[in-house]
């Protein structure tokens, strides 16, 4: 009689997250102020509104805006606030700060929004390689909210995983 092969991952009940299906829909564009700065030291502010005025911001239409200074300089919050006036009828979002920043916020608002509901008393294998660098920040997030839910917390694939939280046995 030949053994018949099973599948025990498929059978194993574990549920596998993928934070790499949270990534953000929109394409990134970036927007430096640097360019705008006079002597990329400082910000005059007839200059800067009028650079602002002249900008093409639909080039921004559908895209998550990041913006930010690469240099030194100090910018002025109302400077902020009339780029994002002018972005806003055209830009998906609109970021202060660069693209890693921008991806810690998004995984983290992401992770806070899951429904701990569906994770509750299970064996979570948390995906690790993907198509896509998830930030570390989102596998820090992700352990610290589903930690007080599941039974077990595991990284990479399932027929391959580390160990990284057991829920301890409780006596009876």
């Amino acid at each position: 009689m030949a053994d018949t092969l099973v599948n025990k991952v498929a059978n194993s009940r574990l549920i596998t997250l993928k934070l790499e299906e949270y990534w953000p829909e929109a394409p990134f564009a970036s927007l430096d102020l640097k360019d705008y700065l006079f002597m990329e030291l400082m910000l005059k502010e007839k200059d800067f509104r009028e650079h602002i005025k002249g900008h093409d911001f639909s080039q921004y239409r559908d895209k998550t805006l990041l913006v930010f200074c690469s240099t030194d300089a100090i910018i002025p919050a109302w400077a902020y606030m009339l780029v994002a006036a002018a972005a806003a009828p055209f830009a998906h979002d609109i970021f202060m700060g660069e693209e890693e920043e921008y991806l810690r916020l998004h995984f983290r608002q992401s992770i806070a929004g899951l429904d701990l509901e569906a994770f509750t008393g299970q064996r979570v294998v948390i995906k690790g390689c993907g198509e896509k660098q998830v930030p570390a920040s989102a596998y820090l997030d992700v352990t610290a909210r589903l930690q007080p839910v599941v039974k077990s917390i595991m990284y990479g694939e399932p027929c391959s995983t580390v160990p990284v939280f057991k829920q301890p046995m409780r006596r009876k």
